[in-house]
């Protein structure tokens, strides 16, 4: 009978399969160690390219927040031009409005009435003065109601009095008051009026 030993070939085959096994591990670890490195790297990439994104953001929302406190004080800037221009026209408007109250009542003021006082609070005229006769008030009353820039007379009080020659007379207060935008309208009229002349 032949006797075969098989030990050196399985040795020889189990250190073939050793070697093997060590190069195939050894490159799965070079090959692991790769894609680590290079998925690290596209990692670290993105999260710059993202902090570079983000910081471009925050420089622009710094920027915008320096332009909008400009823009608000600019708004504010223009806010008190526009009320100073606001009050220049209001005086512009009211220059010429005790002018025109005057020369008005000068026109409406009837024969036999005389005035002793003027007094304007914003829209409302206290006129207090004396009358012949209660009609010469009351054609004062008409006349005021018929007027371009004054409405709404309001007789207070009247009373008859008697002055230091024994003259009966009536005393009166009453209070009117202008119309909106009554230099426009009186200007209006003056203008015919200039024209016609």
């Amino acid at each position: 009978m032949i006797k075969v030993n098989l030990l050196p070939h399985r040795q020889i085959r189990r250190a073939e399969r050793q070697r093997e096994f060590g190069l195939m591990a050894s490159l799965v670890a070079i090959a692991s160690a790769a894609i680590l490195f290079v998925s690290w790297s596209y990692v670290g990439a993105q999260i710059r390219s993202q902090q570079e994104r983000n910081q471009r953001l925050q420089d622009e929302m710094v920027r915008l927040d320096k332009e909008i406190a400009v823009i608000v004080t600019l708004k504010d800037q223009i806010k008190h031009v526009l009320e100073r221009k606001q009050i220049v026209e209001g005086l512009q408007s009211d220059r010429n409005q005790a002018v025109q109250i005057l020369d008005e009542l000068a026109r409406l003021l009837p024969e036999g009435v005389s005035l002793k006082s003027i007094k304007q609070v914003e829209d409302e005229i206290e006129l207090k003065g004396v009358a012949d006769t209660n009609a010469r008030v009351a054609s004062l009353v008409h006349n005021l109601s018929d007027s371009a820039i004054i409405h709404n007379p309001n007789l207070v009080e009247i009373k008859a009095s008697t002055n230091q020659q024994d003259i009966k007379q009536y005393e009166f207060v009453l209070r009117i008051m202008l119309k909106p935008e009554q230099t426009d309208a009186s200007q209006a009229q003056q203008k015919p009026a200039a024209a016609k002349s």
